[in-house]
C-alpha cells in the first residue's frame, strides 16, 4: 500500500508532469520504429517523487545517495539485471541500494504492482519518453526522459529543490522576444523536442559543468576577426590551425556516419573542447564550432562603453524577464561575457559557474541590450 506523501511539492507538480508525459508519449508513438514507455499516472509520480526526496535527505555511512529511478517494466529494457525478489520502493531500500548504482547511466527499475511500487532491478537502457527521476544531491531532484533518438543529454522536464518547483517552459523557453538568442539556441533539446537533431552547444554546456571549475566560451562568426578587438593581444594559447573536428563530423552524410562511430566521435570532440574551458580565461570557438583559442583574456573594446544593464530570463513556466546590472548575474566571467556580447553583437557567450549555474549571453536586437538566459535547469 502506498504511503500518504508528505513532500508537498510532489503533490503540487505531479498532475502537470503526468500531462507532459502522456502528451509526448502519445506523439512519440507516431514515430516509426520507436520504443516508447508507458505514461505514469499522477499518484505514481507523486509517490516516486516523495520517496526519492526523503531518501535524498538521508545519509548512509556519512554519504548522501546519488540515484536514478526509471519507471518501466523489465520487458521494456535491453539486458536488465533483475533481482531474485522485488523490493518495495522505500526510503530504506533506496539508501541501501544507492552505493551500487551511483555510476552514471545506471537506473533502478521501478514499476507498480497491485497497490504498491517495487524495485525490480537495474538497467542501462530505457525506452523513449520514459519517466526518470535523478537524485542529484540532498533535496535536489530532476525529472527527465530519454530523447526519441537516444542521442545526447536526457530532456529535463522539472527540477525540484526543497520547496522550489521549476517546470520547464516547453513552448518558448522564455526567449520569444529575442530572435538572436532564439537562433543561437535553435534545436535545443527541450521537453517538447522529438526529432533527431543534435545541439552541440547544450552538449558543450553539459561538458563544461562536469569539471566544476567554471568556464567561459565566446562563440564568434567564422571567417571574421572583429572579435579580436575585445580580446587582449596576443592570445596566450592560440590553436593553429583551428580545431575543426566538430564541424567536419556534423557535415558528414548519413551514409558516411554509418561507416564510423559517429556519435562517440562527436561527443569526444565536444568533450575535448569542454576540457579546455577549465583553463583560466575564455575559450574561443566559431559558430561552426571550430576551436580558435583558449585561456584568452576578454576586455572591453576601445570603441565601446561599459555595459550597464542586461535582461535575465530562465526557461521555466511562470518565469519573468528581469532587468539588472550584469554584476548581479554572477562573477567576473558573467561581467566579461556581458561586455563581450555588448561589444560584439554577432557573438554568443556561455558561462559555467563553479556552483553549477549556466548562462548564455546574446544580443537582443528588439531590446537593444544583452539578454542573459540561465539554462542550468536543462543541464542537471
Amino acid at each position: 500500500m502506498l504511503s500518504e506523501p508528505t513532500y508537498l511539492p510532489a503533490r503540487m507538480v505531479a498532475p502537470e508532469i503526468e500531462a507532459h508525459f502522456k502528451k509526448h508519449q502519445l506523439a512519440a508513438q507516431n514515430i516509426p520504429d520507436s520504443n516508447v514507455a508507458t505514461a505514469p499516472d499522477s499518484h505514481i509520480i507523486e509517490a516516486v517523487i516523495d520517496i526519492a526526496f526523503w531518501s535524498s535527505m538521508r545519509r548512509e555511512e556519512g554519504r548522501s545517495p546519488n540515484i536514478s529511478l526509471a519507471l518501466l517494466q523489465p520487458s521494456q529494457s535491453d539486458k536488465p539485471l533483475i533481482f531474485g525478489e522485488k523490493l518495495r520502493l522505500t526510503t530504506q531500500n533506496l539508501i541501501k541500494l544507492a552505493p551500487a548504482v551511483e555510476q552514471p547511466g545506471i537506473h533502478l527499475g521501478v514499476w507498480p504492482e497491485g497497490d504498491d511500487l517495487f524495485i525490480w532491478g537495474t538497467t542501462h537502457s530505457v525506452p523513449a519518453i520514459c519517466f526518470v527521476l535523478e537524485v542529484v544531491e540532498p533535496g535536489l531532484l530532476v525529472i527527465k526522459h530519454r530523447r526519441v533518438d537516444g542521442f545526447g543529454k536526457f530532456v529535463n522536464v522539472a527540477v525540484l529543490q526543497g520547496d522550489q518547483i521549476k517546470v520547464l517552459d516547453e513552448a518558448t523557453m522564455g526567449i520569444a522576444d529575442c530572435p538572436q538568442l532564439l537562433k543561437s539556441l535553435a534545436s535545443m533539446p527541450l521537453p517538447s523536442y522529438m526529432g533527431e537533431s543534435f545541439n552541440v552547444l547544450v552538449q558543450l554546456a553539459a561538458s563544461m559543468r562536469l569539471h566544476k571549475r567554471g568556464g567561459l566560451v565566446l562563440m564568434v562568426p567564422a571567417g571574421t576577426n572583429k572579435w579580436k578587438e575585445s580580446i587582449v593581444q596576443p592570445v596566450k594559447y592560440p590553436v593553429i590551425p583551428a580545431y575543426g573536428s566538430i564541424d567536419e563530423l556534423m557535415k558528414l552524410t548519413d551514409q558516411e556516419r554509418k561507416k564510423l562511430e559517429w556519435k562517440e566521435s562527436l561527443l569526444e570532440a565536444i568533450d575535448l573542447i569542454g576540457g579546455f574551458t577549465a583553463v583560466d580565461g575564455a575559450t574561443i570557438i566559431t559558430d561552426k564550432y571550430d576551436l580558435l583559442a583558449f585561456g584568452a583574456k576578454a576586455a572591453r573594446s576601445a570603441h565601446s562603453v561599459p555595459v550597464g544593464q542586461i535582461i535575465m530570463t530562465e526557461p521555466v513556466a511562470g518565469g519573468k524577464a528581469v532587468r539588472m546590472h550584469p554584476a548581479q548575474s554572477g562573477g567576473s566571467r558573467h561581467l566579461a561575457a556581458a561586455q563581450f556580447v555588448s561589444d560584439q553583437h554577432d557573438s554568443v557567450a556561455l558561462v559555467a559557474s563553479q556552483d553549477g549555474q549556466f548562462t548564455v549571453f546574446a544580443w537582443s536586437v528588439e531590446l537593444n541590450m544583452v539578454h542573459a538566459h540561465r539554462i542550468d535547469v536543462l543541464l542537471l
